[in-house]
């Protein structure tokens, strides 16, 4: 097992100690305790309890009880030798009612904060990772435009208590999902249907970004601030499919990033959804379009995709391709090619993060060790992928691996294990797989290559 390594190639960009490696997490699918320490519910702790939202009707009511278990866990964190720790606040836990401040939750993010940079590591902190305060959910949600105020009020409140301790500033995770499978398809938390209100949710959820933006600046001067979009890339199934795989980048990834980077909504869309436009007031998409330090990708699969017989876009299984436990199929190359057609897409493009990738496993576990054969391949291959993405001109500068730690997986439950490291959910305890394995023989040569360097 110690001999496993992820291997770079020697003339890689990554290997240099400025590029960041680092792991992640999110606060509703590791913390638990989600009536303790003055937290109050999200929309996913009400979806949870709505019976046949989540698969066996699971909770996150105690995931990994990392909100117990935080110590030991930053400890394991560090063991892996990584640069940073990519972790998301509870708004709920913060902001447990309507304009009051819960000190006990700001102190618990404090702990580990200070912990991480004890231990020599950066903290990399997202703001919204889906766990909306049920009370603003009540009054509408992301469908009321002024739940982006009370969005830039609490990253007002956490950016002033913090300021420069937190190294880089996230303010949305994957507006996509949580807009798109939150309030258009109804599979996530708050679990509402339609295309009108998918479109309303995300445009607000970008104008609580933007108008977090100055509010960071201000509080965090010395800061990074940015925003982390999810893109799976299209490819048409035919040559005659190129239509399909335009609209379905436009309504995937374009529809969220071009806001930001270039101050307009993607016409295809709006086209597509002619009686679907959200309600858009001038002046919006310039706060949207506030300058960022980087954005944040999330790769995990591409599609295949052609129009169906009503005009919509359809996904077209691969099933030569090889697939994850999820079901997701494995294709590095998507990662290049998706970074490569950003950069040509935004002239303006800031410097990217990888910040989430990584494959479900039905991981084995023989003699107390877990293997993990295809997420240990999964790994190297889209290191790879990065790294001729690097070679081809894009601006890449760090990597997370996504996850630490097998956690709550959303609509999922507790099936799909993402982590590099192995929860048993009766125990508690961690145990590292091949791939957290061969992810820390990678940083603990690359440590020793720029020590000696």
């Amino acid at each position: 097992m110690h001999s496993l390594k992820y291997n770079l190639p020697t003339d890689s960009k990554m290997r240099d100690k400025s590029f960041v490696f680092g792991v992640a997490t999110s606060a509703y699918q590791i913390e638990g305790a989600v009536t303790e320490g003055g937290r109050t519910a999200s929309i996913w702790d009400t979806f949870c309890y709505t019976p046949g939202k989540v698969d066996n009707n699971e909770n996150g009511d105690i995931a990994c009880d990392h909100y117990h278990l935080w110590e030991q866990d930053i400890e394991m964190i560090h063991g892996l030798g990584v640069d940073a720790y990519r972790l998301s606040i509870s708004w709920p836990r913060i902001v447990p009612r309507d304009n009051c401040v819960n000190q006990e939750g700001l102190h618990f993010y404090e702990r580990i904060i200070d912990k991480c940079h004890a231990l020599g590591m950066q903290v990399y902190v997202t703001l919204y990772h889906w766990d909306l305060p049920q009370y603003l959910e009540d009054k509408g949600g992301w469908l009321n435009r002024e739940t982006a105020y009370k969005f830039a009020q609490y990253a007002d409140l956490v950016s002033g208590y913090f300021g420069n301790k937190i190294d880089v500033y996230t303010t949305l995770n994957e507006p996509f999902v949580a807009a798109f499978l939150g309030y258009r398809w109804g599979i996530h938390a708050p679990g509402i249907k339609g295309d009108a209100q998918g479109l309303l949710a995300s445009h607000h959820m970008l104008l609580g970004h933007g108008l977090a933006m100055p509010l960071l600046r201000k509080n965090a001067p010395n800061a990074k601030h940015g925003v982390v979009f999810n893109a799976s890339p299209a490819y048409p199934e035919n040559p005659t499919d190129q239509e399909a795989a335009d609209l379905c980048d436009a309504e995937g990834f374009h529809w969220f990033i071009d806001p930001v980077l270039k101050g307009e909504y993607p016409t295809l869309v709006l086209d597509h959804y002619p009686a679907a436009h959200p309600m858009i007031l001038a002046g919006d998409l310039d706060i949207i379009s506030a300058p960022v330090d980087y954005i944040g990708i999330n790769y995990y699969s591409r599609c295949v995709v052609r129009f169906d017989a009503n005009g919509q876009v359809e996904t077209i299984a691969q099933p030569d391709a090889e697939h994850t436990y999820i079901g997701w199929e494995i294709c590095p190359q998507g990662l290049t090619e998706l970074l490569i057609r950003l950069d040509k897409r935004y002239p303006n493009l800031p410097p990217i993060y990888i910040t989430e990738n990584g494959a479900a496993g039905n991981d084995v576990c023989v003699d107390g060790e877990v293997i993990d054969e295809q997420r240990t391949r999964y790994f190297q291959d889209h290191l790879e992928a990065v790294d001729n993405a690097i070679n081809a001109g894009v601006d890449v500068k760090g990597y997370f691996a996504w996850s630490l730690m097998d956690n709550f997986e959303w609509a999922f439950g507790y099936a799909q294990r993402f982590g590099i490291v192995h929860v048993d959910y009766q125990t508690q305890k961690r145990t590292l797989k091949q791939s957290a394995i061969a992810f820390r023989n990678m940083l603990i040569s690359r440590s020793l290559e720029n020590k000696n360097g």
